[in-house]
């Protein structure tokens, strides 16, 4: 029916509830409240428009409209976040009454040669809950709330008796008085804003991450084995005496991949071995839905919030050494010319690991030549798969894989959660290894399911839009950098190009991430548009059933198409029926943990930058707007530098992405190098100011 509503729609003419009934023909309530909930759907999803008149059309015909998430800032103004387009500027009093996170429609006009929009309607708000600190004012306990972008107020109308000053608290949002006033409830302590790793919870609860477990699934977990017994084995290949191991970060616990090789003289065998978690999370259990509403496990710093309880994710369902496991492996024999796979196999197995072996003890091995203790009997099968893995890479790349080299933080802190030291994480041979490994079971799991024509959830990645790789091409014309840009948006051999001409200059991954930014974000999805990014026309993810709903999901589907044989028209209708749903989800959720997951570093660069006070950095300038410009450390922390705290007047000229001089004798522009000093940072705020060195007056 909504297929028939749109069609229906698709003119420049607004029709009336009643015209859709009657092209529809329908009558009974029950299909007109179908039908008002697909328009109301549509309206949120910036589809279909509702005019004042009550008449609706599609927003495509509406020039001057938009439909778009708020991100909101602490200073007011905001901006709207579309999928598919530019981000578009909202004046603080141009939001009529609209918070972050709200999905609204507005209205654009071009102010100053920019567009900028104008609320017109709130058409959704998500906010259900908030995190704040609690403050006693007249003996009265308020709230100050975590989020600065929310501009709402909060009145509590109870409290705990051991509520004290301090305590952060989460609260549920009972009754909205206006649009920016609540009555709420505290539902939950915290904990004290001094107490160790407070600060990483509350983010993760501001973010909908849950961090704990309902008593209906402890209860259930009581009936899941701690150990592999002989009825779980039924039906599954014996490999407890092939040698498997597994290669993972120092203090991994929550192990769901394995690897093995052979060389079978034309060709190696390799064999990935991934946890069978769906085995023990089945559907329709506590279990199961706790996994779904986490979507994912979150790794805030060194804290990891998982997906699945401590008694699955350490424990049964974790491969580790010297025990028997239940595992779905991806057998794949793979030319040592081209890297290609020329036969596989997929089959659910019980899996014994020799060893839990190191990233770091596996990298000595391929880049030193020194063996760690321990070690002895698997270097020679190290060495293999490195070779392996060098060929896989180059048939990877040879096919669009893009390799974007950016570096990213690793958070350091003391045994009270302070931060300590921010290093950068390292991607050398072992890690890479992996990443080509269950690249390749992915992409081996994806292809079979596509031939088979079943639906199936896959990790896509469409092709960059094309007016964010025109501001790319600028930058690049504004910073005088001469490179083939030439269908890069469209051809990945021209991207690997562009980005193996970047590597020659100094802002190297400035621009490299700056590239990456222009392209979408990847995405699950029952819809198969391929992976740009990697190249590939058949991609999901299935090496990650302890850590990603999605997985999980892909293990129970070939559970169900290749081991029990179950693709009747009952099932591919039933599966059609919930797997959008579960990619929405799923990549809803994955979103989440992940603006936790900046927005935790963020107030951890704030910590550690708080001690650094009045030190000196040389830095390189990465993004320049028209109220500053932000540099970046060689250890990756960011911070702005205020136009007013530069030495005369600036003015910003966007066409050049610059910040120049009133005398136009000076100019900065993203990827100069400047020296800086800390005047500022604030952990609470999660924000680090600088200043040019001789170059502050005001």
């Amino acid at each position: 029916m909504e297929e028939k509503i749109l069609d229906f729609l698709d003119n420049d003419k607004a029709k009336t509830i009643k015209e859709i009934y009657a092209y529809l023909n329908v009558s009974s309530d029950q299909e007109k409240n179908e039908i008002n909930n697909i328009l109301n759907k549509n309206i949120k999803m910036g589809v279909v428009h509702e005019t004042v008149k009550k008449k609706y059309i599609l927003l495509k015909y509406c020039k001057s409209l938009r439909v778009g998430k708020v991100d909101a800032t602490a200073k007011g103004y905001a901006f709207l976040i579309m999928p598919n387009a530019d981000d578009i500027f909202i004046n603080r009093d141009n939001l009529n009454g609209a918070i972050n996170g709200d999905t609204v429609l507005i209205d654009t006009f071009v102010r100053h040669e920019r567009p900028e929009g104008k609320v017109l309607k709130i058409l959704d708000r998500q906010l259900k809950r908030v995190i704040g600190e609690i403050l006693y004012k007249d003996n009265e306990p308020t709230l100050i709330l975590d989020d600065k972008r929310l501009n709402i107020n909060v009145k509590l109308n109870n409290h705990f008796a051991n509520l004290v000053d301090g305590h952060k608290v989460l609260v549920n949002l009972d009754t909205q008085i206006d649009d920016n006033n609540f009555i709420g409830t505290v539902v939950k302590i915290i904990g004290h804003k001094n107490d160790p790793d407070i600060d990483i919870l509350s983010i993760a609860y501001s973010h909908n991450i849950e961090l704990e477990f309902s008593n209906k699934v402890k209860e259930e977990l009581k009936s899941i084995p701690d150990c592999v017994r002989e009825e779980d084995k039924l039906g599954r290949v014996d490999l407890t005496k092939e040698e498997i191991f597994t290669i993972d970060g120092d203090d991994t616990k929550d192990i769901d991949d394995a690897i093995s090789l052979k060389d079978l003289k034309d060709c190696y065998e390799l064999g990935v071995h991934i946890a069978d978690v769906s085995y023990y999370v089945k559907p329709n259990t506590n279990l199961y839905n706790a996994a779904y509403e986490r979507g994912t496990s979150s790794y805030l710093a060194d804290k990891v919030l998982p997906m699945l309880p401590h008694e699955l994710s350490n424990g049964i369902c974790s491969l580790n050494p010297d025990v028997e496991r239940l595992a779905i492996s991806v057998v794949m024999k793979i030319d040592k010319n081209n890297g290609k796979v020329k036969e596989y196999d997929i089959f659910p197995s019980i899996i014994k690991s020799r060893k839990q072996m190191t990233y770091k003890c596996v990298n000595k091995i391929i880049r030193e030549n020194i063996v760690p203790e321990g070690y002895e009997e698997f270097k020679n099968t190290l060495l293999e798969m490195q070779k392996l893995s060098t060929i896989i890479r180059k048939r990877m790349i040879s096919e669009g894989y893009l390799e974007f080299e950016i570096p990213e933080p690793k958070i350091i802190q003391d045994e009270n959660g302070k931060c300590i030291d921010i290093l950068k994480r390292e991607q050398l041979e072992g890690e890479s290894l992996i990443e080509n490994f269950m690249i390749m079971a992915n992409e081996t799991v994806a292809t079979h399911i596509f031939n088979m024509d079943l639906p199936f959830i896959y990790r896509v990645h469409g092709t960059p839009r094309s007016e964010k790789i025109d501001d790319f091409i600028n930058l690049l014309k504004i910073l005088k950098i001469n490179v083939d840009t030439k269908d890069i948006g469209t051809k990945n051999r021209n991207m690997q190009n562009i980005l193996k001409e970047l590597k020659e200059y100094n802002e190297n991954s400035i621009l490299a991430s700056m590239l990456l930014r222009s392209m979408q974000k990847a995405i699950y999805s029952t819809d198969n548009i391929g992976h740009f990014g990697l190249g590939l026309k058949n991609y999901t993810h299935f090496t990650s059933p302890i850590r990603r709903f999605p997985d999980t999901t892909v293990h129970m589907l070939l559970r169900t198409y290749l081991f029990n044989k179950q693709i009747d028209n009952e099932t591919i209708k039933y599966f059609n029926s919930i797997l959008p749903d579960i990619a929405l989800h799923s990549s809803e959720k994955e979103q989440d943990a992940t603006e936790a997951e900046r927005e935790v570093d963020d107030m951890k660069m704030a910590e550690y930058m708080e001690s650094h006070i009045g030190e000196e950095y040389e830095g390189v300038i990465t993004t320049v707007t028209n109220f500053g410009f932000f540099v970046q450390l060689s250890n990756l922390v960011e911070g702005l530098v205020h136009i007013n705290s530069l030495n005369g007047y600036y003015e910003y000229v966007p066409e050049l992405l610059s910040l120049i001089s009133q005398d136009k004798k000076n100019k900065y522009c993203i990827g100069d190098k400047v020296k800086i000093r800390v005047v500022n940072a604030s952990k609470d705020a999660k924000l680090i100011d600088f200043e040019v060195i001789n170059g502050n007056s005001k």
